[in-house]
Formats: C-alpha cells, sequence, structure tokens
C-alpha cells in the first residue's frame, strides 16, 4: 500500500511538472498558429484548451498532446481567405465528425500505410509554405496569398524592408527571436528548463516594451467574445464543391499528422501504445467541439508530445492540466498577449517551419533510395505551387507509380538454337509499366521461325499485357504455354 501511494504521488509529481512545460511550449505556438492563420489569437488558445480537457481525456495515446498546429497553418489561412472566418467552424466540424466515423469503422490504422516520403514532403511543402508567408510578418508586412506568389514577392520585400526603419526593426526582433531559439537547444540541459519558443517571445516583449519599438503587437479582445459558433448560412455553403473538397483536405491531413505523431510518440517512451482508432476519434471529438466553438482545427503536435514526454510524463493527467494552465492564462491574463510583437511570433512559426524540412534525411535518402528522394521533393513543390490537398495526392500517385514500377520486374529469355522454334519465356511480373519492352524483344524475333512463347514463370499478368500477348501470338502464329492458374496469377 505505501509502495502504491509512493507511486502515486511520484506520478502526480511528474504530470504536474510536465504539464507546466508543455503550457509554456504551447502558449507562443497557440498564439503564433492562430495569427499566422488569419485568425484571433484567442481561437488558437480556445483550440489548446480543447486539445487539454477534451482530446486530453479520452483514450487512444495517453502521453502526446493536441492543439493548434502549424502544420495547418497554410491550410486555415486558404480557409479563411476562399470562405470567411465564419465557416471556420463549419470545415472544423465536419472534420471532425468524418474522423469520428474514420475511428468507429476502425480506419486508423490505415493511416500508417502512408510512404514515409510522402509525409516528409507534406512536411517539407508546409515548412516552405509557412516560411514563405511568415518572412513578411517578420517586417511586418502583409504576405501576398499563395506560395508561389509568396516567393515571388521576395524581391520586393526586401527592397521595401531595407528602405524602412520600422520594418528593419520589426526584422530585428523576429530574427533576434529565430537566433535564441536556434541557440537555446545548445545550452547545458539545466539551463533549458525554460522552453526556449517562451524564452524567445518573452525577450522580445521585453525589448519591445523596454524601448518602445515601432513594431506591430498582437490585439487581443478577449475569450468569451471570441467563441463564435457557426450561423446557418454558413452551413449553407456545404453544398460548395470546393467546400467538400476543404473538409477532405483538413479529415485526412489532421488525421494523418496525428497518428503519424502517436508512431513518433510511442518510440519515445516504454508505457502502453497508441490505439490509432481511439486515437483517431479522441481527435475528431476535439475537432468537433472545437467547429461547434468556432476554433481553429486541431491535431496531436509533436512539439508538445516530445516536451511531454521528455520532461517526465507518466501518465495523461500532464496534457489534461496543460489545458487546464492555457484556460486559467486566457481567463485571468489575457491581455499579457497585447505585448508581444507579430514579428516575434512569425520568428517562432518560421523556426518551426525550419524544423520542418528534412535537412538529414535527404542526403542519405538520396544515396539509398533515390526514387524516393525524387517522391519527397516532388510532393513538397508540388504544395508550394498548388496547395496541400492537391499537393498531397499528387505524392500519393507518385508513390504508388513509382511502387509499381518497382514491383514490376520482368525478365524475358529468348533461346534460339538456330534451328527449331525460338523459345521465349518471361518471367516475373508483367504489368502495362514494362509492356513497350516486351513487345520490343518481341518484334525483333525472326518472322519466319515458330515462336514458342512460355508464361508459367510470370508471377502477375495484367490484362493489358495478357491482351498485348495475345494479339501478337495470333499475327504470329506462335504457340503460348500459358501459367497455371494460381491466387498469384491474373
Amino acid at each position: 500500500m505505501t509502495s502504491r501511494k509512493s507511486n502515486f504521488a511520484t506520478a502526480l509529481r511528474t504530470d504536474l511538472s510536465s504539464s507546466l512545460i508543455v503550457f509554456l511550449v504551447a502558449l507562443p505556438l497557440c498564439v503564433g498558429v492562430a495569427v499566422a492563420s488569419g485568425a484571433p489569437a484567442e481561437l488558437g488558445l480556445i483550440t489548446g484548451i480543447v486539445g487539454g480537457l477534451v482530446t486530453g481525456l479520452l483514450p487512444g495515446s495517453s502521453l502526446q498532446v493536441s492543439g493548434p498546429a502549424a502544420g495547418l497553418t497554410v491550410l486555415v489561412f486558404t480557409a479563411v481567405r476562399d470562405f470567411g472566418l465564419s465557416a471556420l467552424g463549419v470545415i472544423v466540424l465536419a472534420a471532425g465528425l468524418l474522423q469520428l466515423a474514420l475511428g468507429a469503422l476502425r480506419l486508423g490504422r490505415l493511416f500508417r500505410a502512408i510512404s514515409l516520403s510522402v509525409v516528409h514532403g507534406m512536411l517539407a511543402g508546409i515548412g516552405l509554405v509557412l516560411i514563405a508567408g511568415q518572412l513578411y510578418a517578420l517586417a511586418d508586412r502583409k504576405a501576398p496569398g499563395s506560395g508561389t506568389s509568396n516567393i515571388a514577392g521576395l524581391p520586393d520585400l526586401v527592397a521595401d524592408v531595407v528602405g524602412s526603419g520600422a520594418a528593419l526593426t520589426a526584422v530585428g526582433v523576429g530574427g533576434g527571436t529565430v537566433t535564441i531559439m536556434t541557440l537555446w537547444k545548445k545550452l547545458p540541459p539545466k539551463a533549458q528548463m525554460l522552453p526556449g519558443p517562451l524564452v524567445a517571445v518573452g525577450a522580445a516583449m521585453l525589448a519591445a516594451f523596454a524601448f518602445d519599438l515601432p513594431v506591430t503587437r498582437i490585439e487581443v479582445n478577449g475569450l468569451m467574445a471570441s467563441i463564435q459558433p457557426p450561423g446557418l448560412d454558413a452551413f449553407e455553403k456545404l453544398a460548395e464543391v470546393a467546400m467538400l473538397t476543404t473538409i477532405v483536405a483538413f479529415t485526412l491531413i489532421a488525421s494523418a499528422e496525428s497518428l503519424f505523431s502517436a508512431a513518433a510518440v510511442d518510440r519515445m517512451h516504454e508505457g502502453p501504445k497508441t490505439d490509432y482508432d481511439k486515437e483517431l476519434m479522441a481527435q475528431g471529438a476535439g475537432n468537433t467541439v472545437c467547429g461547434l466553438l468556432g476554433a481553429l482545427p486541431m491535431t496531436a503536435v509533436i512539439v508538445r508530445s516530445a516536451a511531454n514526454v521528455q520532461a517526465g510524463a507518466m501518465t495523461k493527467l500532464s496534457r489534461v492540466l496543460h489545458g487546464v494552465w492555457l484556460l486559467l492564462f486566457a481567463a485571468l491574463l489575457p491581455h499579457l498577449l497585447d505585448l508581444i510583437p507579430t514579428a516575434a511570433l512569425a520568428g517562432v512559426l518560421i523556426h518551426a517551419g525550419l524544423k520542418l524540412l528534412p535537412h538529414k534525411e535527404l542526403g542519405p535518402l538520396w544515396r539509398d533510395h533515390r526514387g524516393e528522394a525524387v517522391v519527397l521533393v516532388v510532393t513538397a513543390g508540388a504544395i508550394l505551387f498548388t496547395n496541400m490537398f492537391e499537393g498531397v495526392l499528387i505524392g500519393l500517385l507518385l508513390s504508388v507509380v513509382k511502387t509499381a514500377w518497382e514491383t514490376s520486374r520482368v525478365q524475358i529469355e529468348v533461346d534460339d538454337a538456330g534451328t527449331g522454334p525460338v523459345r521465349v519465356r518471361i518471367l516475373g511480373h508483367a504489368t502495362f509499366l514494362r509492356l513497350p519492352r516486351i513487345l520490343e524483344t518481341l518484334e525483333q524475333l525472326p518472322a519466319h521461325r515458330p515462336t514458342e512463347l512460355n508464361l508459367t514463370g510470370l508471377l502477375h499478368l495484367d490484362h493489358a499485357c495478357m491482351s498485348a500477348l495475345q494479339n501478337w501470338a495470333d499475327q504470329h502464329n506462335a504457340r503460348t504455354i500459358h501459367p497455371e492458374p494460381s491466387p498469384a496469377s491474373v
């Protein structure tokens, strides 16, 4: 009994301290993601609170932490721009209900089948778009909009900044934030007791206040005033194809990011592992509540989750308490946010975007698995030049084509003794991808000699190849030996 009480006291103590660390990490990120998404800062806090008090209480993954994620910033910004802030709640609500349905149908584990190169490409694309957009906020300027227009406008931005003292001051504040966050990780562990984002934003606040710097600051209107449940007019937009496409994109990307985060967190601790279907339903419940409140969408966030595990959290209490601390801050000290320079939050998000880029993975991937590296780069580029949903679909399609090409290996053996029939044996997987090579080989055979075409070594023969080989055999008057029917033959 004494040992059980001791274990409970230890868990309570570690979870309490972990929750405070996660709260300090989550606070600037919640605010920064909201501002970058074109939404009020309070909506980011609301999503963080729901992530702790709703999703945090539900089964699934015990240690990962949910809230607004930098990975959805681009998608949310586009949705707010295209449909308006009032429609955001409908999109998030519908996405949450879809997640609940997918989890109830036990489809959560299917998200683990997505190619890792597509995932890294998706994160890299998000990071590039995020950085390109936040470079404008770093200088207290408004970004043009899409990823391509943001990149195209960078030369003009540089010229504008060079000629403006206020813009240079903002860049100095944001650049200082990025520098502090980068150097903070190089300090001894004891010096890192406070999270880097909090220290960086705190330093920017103090500098802006002490020197009365001419930089833009966040505007805060109060937590309750920011809660705007979607109205009936917003639901009418569900009839639009663009709105339905956006909902599907929110659902797939938020679900994939949450479940990939769960897989990463599971590798970081020795405790109970994630039930993917239950975790997907927990995320769905959280997004449903966020949608009803008109808040930002949520995912499980690897930055907060890693901080939670590294701080020694033992149960889900730590993530629930982090939501309590966010609620108390939003209720009692919201006007502290008025002191935060927008450039500092841009620095936090630029730092987050840089961490999404596969600096370490791309080199080894190119050396050992060049096809996977191509999928990664194409996915990232497609997201940058189109949008999130289309970019991921392009990456998935390319990954499927690459896999089909690699698995459809075929070997053609020609035995020509000079007299008698020419014997041709085809082995492996005969698919439409290899059909040009097969037909080219067959068409080079002597036209006046009988041919024996042996297909018994084929593991797979698709309809396109079967039809083409039959047509060739009929024209060439060849004798074809077909493979025996088996589960592996088509």
